[in-house]
């Protein structure tokens, strides 16, 4: 099972490949006809990452071939930077035919790639009412959920009946959503009373009241709720939609699970890049953009390991006296610095899960002391007597123990404590805490080590 697997794997990738170098030729050929008809018999998806496999330059110059016959649902799904650019090489015509056929979160979504003065002049071709909506969603901040929510949505009135509801989306025709899973039932006002499931809908006979049937929201959005606050509520609840309400209780749109797979993806990929303080490059990034998006992290990585610098500065004689300081700092510094790593990595995670709220906090604070507690007991005892083996000194291993317990109870401590102080200073866990926790690590690896050297062997 496992060769016949690995057989039709390997036989996709090459038809795949394959598949890219047509349309490399079809675009080398300017056979618009060709590569229109076969990116349209494509899955979205992966028209898009057929697309995005072309060198950047052949992607524009297929961009600007295919024009108006790109499909708009081929470039929604491209990544941000490639989407940005193709969106760039566009007629207006054609991205203005974009936004009219797609939903309106995604028409934002490309919306927002669009110049001021560019999108202003796009937005006047477009029907008064898809404008209006389009400005709305516009209007709030970026990723909030008034920017990912899609005002299309099926609401109908609580003495409707199943049969009048079904009807009523039926009628609707382009206006009916193309993915949704639940009809809101609302009063004259527009103010969100309940919901009703499509399957719980198609259960029930066609003369049943939807007042009978319907029950209250899970949750309810607000169209400036932070969008990681949003994927939270999908997660928590296990939503595959959710309907947004202004603070009248109104409802305004709604947003879907597809939104959110993405929206979770970006978060975590965010967070993993600013653990190691870099951000993401896409092929579209030039040499330029990616340093300078890498060199000022660089330059505080600078200024703390000259932090680290002069506390052993302030050793140097005890140095000089014991060459084999030198030799084991390296094992303190690199064993602690990977113990704060571990913790700062556990930390992120569980406060972006919400799992350091409230007494969870101390809990954690407590289990990661008492974790780097046992762990620098058992580290420290191995190196002290690998010390003791290696240098035919008793002391100098006891040194080295008693330093890294010290350093991995430090090195816990920080882990959990800087990126808590930094979320209640209102900073962001994932980008700072890698910089202040390692250089605190070994800040104190270089201090305890060289200190208790000085005091017990000199």
């Amino acid at each position: 099972m496992t060769d016949q697997s690995s057989q039709s794997q390997a036989e996709t990738q090459k038809a795949d490949a394959a598949l890219v170098r047509d349309i490399a030729d079809a675009v080398a050929e300017r056979d618009i006809r060709w590569l229109a008809r076969t990116l349209r018999r494509m899955h979205p998806a992966d028209a898009a990452d057929a697309l995005e496999t072309l060198p950047y330059d052949e992607f524009e110059e297929a961009v600007e071939l295919l024009g108006e016959d790109l499909p708009s649902e081929i470039l929604i799904e491209l990544r941000d930077s490639y989407r940005e650019g193709a969106v760039e090489m566009l007629p207006d015509q054609a991205v203005a035919q974009a936004l009219d056929e797609l939903d309106s979160d995604d028409a934002t979504t490309i919306l927002e790639d669009l110049e001021e003065d560019r999108r202003e002049r796009i937005l006047e071709d477009l029907a008064p009412v898809d404008r209006a909506e389009l400005e709305r969603s516009l209007a709030y901040e970026e990723e909030t959920a008034g920017r990912l929510m899609q005002t299309e949505f099926v609401a109908v009135p609580e003495f409707w009946s199943v049969g009048e509801t079904i009807d009523h989306a039926r009628g609707l025709g382009a206006e009916l959503p193309e993915t949704f899973y639940e009809i809101y039932v609302v009063d004259p006002a527009h103010r969100l009373l309940g919901i009703v499931p499509l399957a719980a809908l198609l259960r029930q006979p066609r003369d049943v009241k939807l007042e009978d049937i319907m029950h209250d929201p899970t949750t309810t959005l607000t169209p400036d709720l932070d969008q990681e606050d949003v994927a939270f509520q999908f997660q928590k609840y296990s939503l595959a939609s959710a309907p947004v309400t202004d603070h009248a209780n109104r409802l305004v749109g709604m947003i879907t699970v597809d939104d959110m797979v993405d929206v979770i993806q970006e978060e975590h990929s965010e967070d993993l890049l600013a653990l190691s303080n870099v951000s993401s490059a896409d092929a579209s990034d030039t040499v330029f953009e990616t340093v300078k998006a890498r060199v000022p992290w660089l330059a505080v990585n600078l200024l703390t390991a000259f932090i680290a610098s002069a506390i052993i500065s302030v050793f140097e004689g005890a140095i000089e006296q014991l060459v084999a300081l030198a030799i084991l700092m390296p094992v303190v510094v690199a064993l602690g610095g990977n113990a704060g790593s571990q913790g700062l990595a556990v930390a992120v995670r569980a406060i972006a899960t919400r799992e350091l709220d409230g007494a969870s906090a101390r809990r954690t604070i407590l289990r990661e002391v008492l974790a780097a507690l046992i762990n620098g007991l058992i580290i420290g005892a191995g190196v002290g007597l690998i010390t003791v083996f290696w240098f035919n000194d008793l002391r100098l291993g006891i040194v080295i123990a008693a330093a890294m317990l010290a350093t991995f109870l430090w090195a816990g401590l920080s882990g959990i404590l800087v990126p808590l102080t930094l979320k209640r200073l209102g900073a962001d866990p994932a980008v700072a805490s890698s910089v202040f926790v390692l250089t605190l690590t070994d800040v104190m690896a270089f201090f305890t080590f060289l200190g208790l050297a000085s005091l017990v062997l000199l």
